[in-house]
């Protein structure tokens, strides 16, 4: 059942009023391909824009806080912790992102680890398009979550 229509298929804000305040956590992954000169460049440091990876990171921690702002129906959340960590893969090329978020609260912090993941994916787009237009992102999904009525999800 999808949770976010009401009886007569209308859109709402799901009533978390009546849910348990628990400690919450999600962790969500992302990867962005590129040519190997984008991924050297990135990684020694000499992209003209600076630090792309500091960049991303900071970008995707700002994303999970205003999560509830870009999702219509997302709540707003106090989010306790947010990580978002850029590792550089050459068999990609290219860099593979993870962000974890935490909080205590009513409602799961999903869509806000979704959201730093992409949103720091975008970013090293961002900062790097002018050398790699043809930078590919995806693999983006939830692999951790924990906490509230429905327990632990872990990715296969």
């Amino acid at each position: 059942m999808l949770t976010h229509f009401d009886a007569k298929g209308d859109a709402h804000m799901v009533d978390v009023s009546d849910k348990e305040v628990t400690a919450r956590v999600a962790v969500a992954e992302s990867h962005i391909k590129m040519k190997r000169e984008t991924f050297d460049i990135i990684t020694e440091g000499r992209a003209k824009k600076g630090d792309v990876m500091g960049v991303a990171r900071l970008a995707g921690i700002m994303a999970a806080k205003e999560t509830s702002r870009l999702i219509p129906l997302c709540h707003p959340l106090p989010l306790s912790k947010v990580t978002v960590d850029l590792e550089p893969d050459a068999d990609l090329p290219g860099l593979r992102i993870t962000a974890t978020v935490k909080t205590t609260g009513q409602t799961g912090v999903e869509m806000e680890a979704l959201t730093a993941a992409s949103l720091a994916a975008l970013t090293v787009y961002d900062m790097a398009k002018a050398v790699d237009k043809g930078m590919e992102i995806g693999g983006t999904r939830v692999v951790l979550k924990d906490g509230g009525k429905s327990g632990r999800y872990e990715a296969p």
